[in-house]
Order: structure tokens, then C-alpha cells, then sequence
């Protein structure tokens, strides 16, 4: 399973208006039956009654089977290509590969149904980072390089200067921004919550995919990947980790390769200067997690309304007299329950 095939799925069905994420619904038991053949979802059971959002927050196979045929065949086919999938993406590399799609003119209701989620298809990496980006960026589809210039070593002048190179318009602005929207939310509320970042906006989608030897899925063998980009509202940078048949950890990408992008995103704060937010979609935390909480503003407050406001959190005094007139860190981002809150008394 491909997750960014995912993506492209829900970007196209939003462009083309077959969808709606928050009113339109769908009923998950675990399974959905097309022609015959029966695709489950990875829970068992399923999720029940879910919005086309969940759908997206959740990674359901049968939710995006649904949106697949509203789509349909040729349609679906058509934002696969024009997201440059099936073949090269011309990056300054050796023994780049088309990938491996099925025949439009050969596919039927399974096929369909199963390219929908990325399933029984197979495509380069290099080939997802370049669609993910065009989801994300707004809809425009890149030729990607990785040598940024050429200078001649004696004199430092330039010989060759690479730039953006624009391919072609995949979706609108409007339709990028509702994608943007719908992978941050898997991120702060779905399957992606282990890339969470606090006061910073990340996007993503993992992925889970079984390998396949001589035609037949290997039991218990599976590439599990994650692709997150930062900030989720104007992204600057893109991520794709995969981890091939890992050993003695659960087999889903937002467990295994989600916690490792988090990492790298987290590395590029720093590197690309990008200044915390206060902006985000709010995580959904469970008992096991760390929590970190939203800090009210208790400037104006006296002591003693701040020491109730703040009770969660541990407090150190500076200054004297009973009115907060400065506190540290500022109100509206998210801490850590237990951190201590520095207040100046006037």
C-alpha cells in the first residue's frame, strides 16, 4: 500500500467536488465487498460511522474505496498521471525507474478499488515526495534536482544554475489548502499523531505496505512508511521515511516511521529558522502520552488566581507584590504538564 496514493485520491476527489470532508459520511464495519472481492480495513471491526475527514484521519481502506468510485476509473487514472505517476520525474539521477500503475484500459471495479488506497501498484519515492509537494504547494508539479549548481573549480564561476522547472497545474489553490487541512488533522487527531510536533504545524500520512515476493503478499513482511511536511499552513520542507520489514515492533507506519520523521522535522526547526505557532490544530492525547497543555495568560492576575489558573504547572516567583505583570513562557502555547511557569509580581 502506497500512502501517498491516499493523497492523491482525496486531492482528486476534492477538486472534483465528489466529496465533502465534514458533511459527507461513511459506514466502516471492517470490511467492503467490490465485485466479489472483500477489502478490510486495518482495524478490525472497522471505525463505524466516520466523516470523509476521519476517513482521511483514520487511513480506512474501505472509506477510500468509496472515494475512489466516486471518482471512477478513468477519472481516478487521470490524477494519477497528472501528478507525474507512471513515469520519470527527470531528477539529475541515474537509473530512474517509470514505476509499475495498471492499465487504465484493463482495469475493473477491484482495481480501481485497490489503486484508490495504493494497493497493487508500485512507484518511486522520489516520485511521491514530488506529488505530495504539488498537493501541498498549491497544485504545481515540479521537475526535482538535486544539484542546486555547478561551478568550475579554478575560477568559482557558474556553469549550470538549476531552478524550479514548472511541469504542469495539478488542483486548484483552494482544493491544495483543503489537503493541507484534512493531513494536519491526521496528524494532530489520526494515525499520524506520533510526528505531532508542539507549537509547530506538521502534515502527514503514513503507510503500511505489504511486500510482495513472486506474486503473492509475504505474511508478517511490510515496508512501513510515513510522509510529513512543515509548516502544514505554507510548507517549507517535505519528509519520507520508509522502514523495510522491520523487526519486533508493531507493523503500522504511524508507529514505526512516524516517531523518526518527527525526529527530522524536529532537526529542521532549527535548521530553517521556522518560528513556533500558536496557530495549530490541537492534539488529541491519550493516557500514555506526555501532555502538554494550551497556557492561559494570567498577566493582571493576582496570586492566587494565577496559581489556580496555572494548577497544572509548577510556578516560580520573581519580584514582589500580588499582580502578575510578566510571565514565561507566553500564554497560547502548548506546555508541558508539570513545566514551571515563571511569573514577575510587581
Amino acid at each position: 500500500m502506497v500512502a501517498t496514493f491516499k493523497i492523491i485520491t482525496l486531492s482528486a476527489a476534492l477538486e472534483e467536488k465528489t466529496i465533502n470532508l465534514f458533511e459527507d459520511t461513511f459506514y466502516d464495519g471492517g470490511a467492503i465487498n467490490v465485485d466479489g472481492a472483500t477489502i478490510h480495513c486495518w482495524k478490525a471491526g472497522g471505525h463505524g460511522s466516520e466523516t470523509m475527514l476521519q476517513v482521511v484521519e483514520n487511513s480506512c481502506n474501505p472509506g477510500f474505496v468509496r472515494i475512489g468510485e466516486t471518482l471512477g476509473t478513468e477519472k481516478l487514472m487521470s490524477y494519477i498521471n497528472k501528478f507525474g505517476f507512471g513515469s520519470k520525474t527527470g531528477i539529475d539521477l541515474n537509473g530512474e525507474s517509470n514505476g509499475i500503475l495498471f492499465n487504465v484500459n484493463k482495469m475493473g471495479p477491484v482495481e480501481t478499488a485497490t489503486t484508490s488506497f495504493g494497493q497493487g501498484i508500485s512507484v518511486t519515492p522520489i516520485q511521491q515526495i514530488r506529488a505530495v509537494s504539488a498537493a501541498i504547494n498549491g497544485g504545481n508539479l515540479y521537475t526535482p534536482y538535486i544539484v542546486d549548481s555547478l561551478l568550475e573549480s579554478e575560477t568559482n564561476s557558474l556553469i549550470k544554475q538549476n531552478k524550479p522547472t514548472l511541469i504542469r497545474k495539478t488542483i486548484s489553490e483552494d482544493t491544495s489548502a483543503l489537503v493541507r487541512f484534512a493531513l494536519e488533522s491526521v496528524v494532530a487527531n489520526g494515525s499520524g499523531k506520533n510526528a505531532y510536533i508542539e507549537n509547530y504545524r506538521v502534515g502527514g500520512k503514513t503507510g503500511t505496505a505489504q511486500k510482495v515476493q513472486d506474486g503473492h503478499y509475504l505474511d508478517g513482511n511490510y515496508i512501513l512508511s510515513f510522509i510529513g511536511f512543515m509548516p502544514a499552513d505554507d510548507p517549507e520542507i517535505i519528509v519520507y521515511v520508509a522502514i523495510d520489514n522491520p523487526k519486533g515492533v508493531t507493523q503500522y507506519g504511524g508507529v514505526v516511521s512516524a516517531p523518526i520523521a518527527k525526529s527530522i522535522l524536529t532537526s529542521a526547526i532549527e535548521i530553517l529558522d521556522l518560528p513556533p505557532t500558536k496557530e495549530g490544530m490541537a492534539r488529541e492525547y491519550t493516557w500514555l502520552d506526555k501532555k502538554y497543555l494550551a497556557l492561559p495568560n494570567v498577566i493582571g492576575m493576582s496570586k492566587k488566581e494565577a496559581q489556580e489558573a496555572l494548577k497544572s504547572f509548577k510556578i516560580e516567583y520573581s519580584g514582589n507584590g500580588d499582580t502578575i505583570i510578566y510571565q514565561s513562557p507566553s500564554s497560547g502555547y502548548y506546555v508541558p504538564a508539570g513545566e514551571t511557569i515563571k511569573l514577575l509580581l510587581n
